[in-house]
């Protein structure tokens, strides 16, 4: 017993041509149900008589097509893609074979053997990750959520900014909310600042992967893996923990999105349209806040802890640089020349490292094992002042060429040192 395997459409054939050969229709009718010519008809007739159903099955099943491409095409696509492209996608992937190697073929061709390799999924097999929820943490101040928000707080009112959330994981308690122009290091070594003198020390931090908690420079050699903020939070014995996904730290997400509905519409009814106004607003908003949606905790234990005597948050919330004194007694940082002042202990300093303490007041110090420097600066991106040139009549003409070349000049700090927004105005404060 022979078992044939046919299509809908050839089956249809073997009805109708078995239709026709018991004459119960015409070839004429069997051409109209079929959507086939007369001369198509009478070819599948002479067919049918002489092998019977059999004939009417294609002959090219199981067979490849006259119009694919040699096996060997196929090995030597898969081989070029296996060792030069293997995380490309199929539309990339079939552009560079013919840049680079002289092949020209179809992107869904090259999708469809990479799929059946096992380089690409095809979407409709990607599973998207799953997001399972986890329980709160027991206690106020074990694990506290952070996160900056840049949004337009204040509408058409003010500016563009961003709003620091500090949530409690455990009660989803606002701990404390800052505004500020820009997620900078600056500006988190104030807010956590504020809330440290607040609250007291959280046993945790947990943040997303913004370059102010994480080294995310790939191969970086220089420091100690820290960036500045976990240098201090390490300083303060208080743990920084970064999230992979945005889902993982859902607590401050949903909250930023509470806070750009809630807040906004609070911050319109109130005519705030600045950040000065707008902090001094919070910590109302706050108390409101936490009265409506926290939570009560499994624990009543507070596991904050109080800064103990020996915790100097202005020395921890510095950032700090190691330099090299030159011969002559100079260091260079973000632009400026720092003089050391030659006395007995500075001139056995060249060639030794210092290192510098950047407040975010904007206060200066070069410290060495502990001691304070003296020092003066040299700053290479401060302004002629206009009024000096109107005062002095001999250099007038001079300094007004100086100060038209400045203004074409590159004036902008260097890219390594700490973003300025956070700091206060004392910059040129010598030490």
């Amino acid at each position: 017993m022979t078992v044939v395997s046919m299509s809908h459409a050839e089956l249809d054939r073997v009805q109708v041509l078995w239709d026709v050969v018991a004459e119960r229709i015409s070839v004429g009718d069997a051409a109209q149900l079929l959507h086939l010519t007369h001369r198509h008809v009478f070819r599948l007739l002479q067919v049918y008589r002489r092998r019977g159903p059999v004939g009417l099955v294609s002959q090219k099943r199981g067979k490849p097509s006259n119009r694919s491409y040699p096996p060997t095409v196929r090995t030597q696509a898969l081989a070029l893609i296996r060792a030069n492209y293997p995380d490309f996608g199929p539309t990339l992937a079939a552009e560079k074979l013919a840049e680079r190697h002289g092949l020209r073929l179809g992107v869904e061709t090259v999708r469809r053997w990479m799929i059946a390799d096992g380089i690409w999924r095809d979407r409709r097999e990607r599973l998207k990750p799953v997001h399972q929820p986890r329980y709160r943490r027991d206690c106020v101040g074990e694990l506290v959520q952070i996160d900056g928000s840049q949004h337009w707080w204040f509408e058409d009112r003010g500016p563009q900014c961003t709003l620091l959330v500090f949530i409690d994981d455990a009660t989803s308690r606002l701990m404390h909310l800052q505004f500020v122009t820009a997620e900078s290091t600056f500006d988190y070594f104030a807010a956590t600042r504020s809330y440290l003198q607040r609250h007291g020390k959280p046993v945790a931090f947990y943040s997303d992967k913004h370059a102010t908690f994480r080294v995310n420079k790939v191969g970086a050699t220089g420091g100690n893996g820290m960036t500045q903020f976990g240098r201090a939070l390490d300083q303060l014995n208080i743990d920084i923990i970064c999230a992979n996904v945005p889902q993982a730290k859902g607590r401050v997400e949903r909250a930023n999105g509470t806070l750009q509905d809630r807040l906004v519409k609070e911050l319109r009814l109130a005519g705030i349209s600045s950040l000065e106004a707008g902090n001094a607003f919070l910590p109302g908003f706050m108390e409101d806040f936490n009265r409506r949606f926290a939570k009560v905790p499994f624990n009543d234990k507070d596991l904050h802890r109080p800064l103990a005597g020996d915790d100097d948050i202005d020395e921890a919330f510095a950032w700090k640089e190691e330099r090299t004194v030159s011969q002559n007694l100079t260091l260079q940082y973000d632009k400026m020349l720092f003089i050391l002042e030659p006395t007995p202990v500075t001139r056995t300093l060249a060639r030794q490292r210092v290192t510098i303490y950047d407040y975010p007041d904007g206060r200066f110090a070069i410290r060495h094992q502990g001691l304070d420097l003296p020092y003066r600066t040299f700053d290479k991106v401060q302004q002629v002042d206009q009024a000096a040139i109107v005062e002095n009549k001999r250099l007038g003409a001079t300094l007004a060429y100086i100060a038209e070349r400045q203004k074409e000049l590159n004036m902008s700090r260097s890219g390594r040192a700490p973003r300025r927004q956070g700091q206060g105005k004392s910059i040129f404060k010598a030490g």
